[in-house]
């Protein structure tokens, strides 16, 4: 009996893509101090505090709007300590439920507001901390002004910057991965 029998004919493999010559893309890990970890949050928490330090030792001197850097101030580090709360809620509740968080949006909107109100943060520091040099070692008015509580108020607002700048770093690094 003749039994027709199946031909194979070999056939060529098609060229490799990207894809299989490197591999899949791979998400980047969470890092400690990205929003959404344990990390971001303690960042969070602390620019929070350093900063209402900042505003409640400036805003307890009787005279801190006779010069216009130490009302900026208190704006500035006002406005860090409401963003740096309202990020913190949000690090709060994606712990809680075991999210993360990372959606190019909003990433890219912490990136945006962690820039400005650190550049603010930074700026208002940096003309405080002129200003008080200025009262304190050439006028040699610090008897009559509270040159002690401006000192601090700016090396609390100095030190909410510090806090700031790992936040900003680790979301535009995350941005950029994206």
């Amino acid at each position: 009996m003749s039994l027709s029998r199946p031909t194979v004919h070999p056939v060529e493999a098609p060229p490799l893509t990207q894809a299989a010559v490197h591999g899949p893309r791979v998400r980047m890990k969470d890092v400690q101090g990205m929003p959404g970890t344990k990390g971001g949050l303690f960042l969070r928490l602390s620019q929070f505090v350093f900063a209402i330090i900042s505003v409640s030792v400036m805003a307890t001197t009787s005279d801190f709007r006779s010069a216009t850097a130490f009302s900026y101030l208190v704006l500035a580090v006002g406005l860090q300590s409401l963003w740096s709360l309202s990020l913190a809620f949000v690090d709060i509740y994606a712990l809680l439920v075991k999210r993360s968080l990372r959606n190019y949006r909003a990433i890219r909107l912490f990136t945006i507001g962690d820039g400005i109100t650190s550049t603010l943060t930074f700026a208002a520091a940096c003309a405080s901390a002129g200003i008080t040099v200025l009262i304190g070692n050439d006028l040699d008015k610090c008897a009559l002004n509270h040159c002690t509580r401006f000192e601090t108020a700016t090396a609390m607002a100095f030190i909410s910057w510090f806090a700031m700048s790992p936040s900003f770093l680790m979301n535009f690094w995350s941005l950029a991965s994206h």
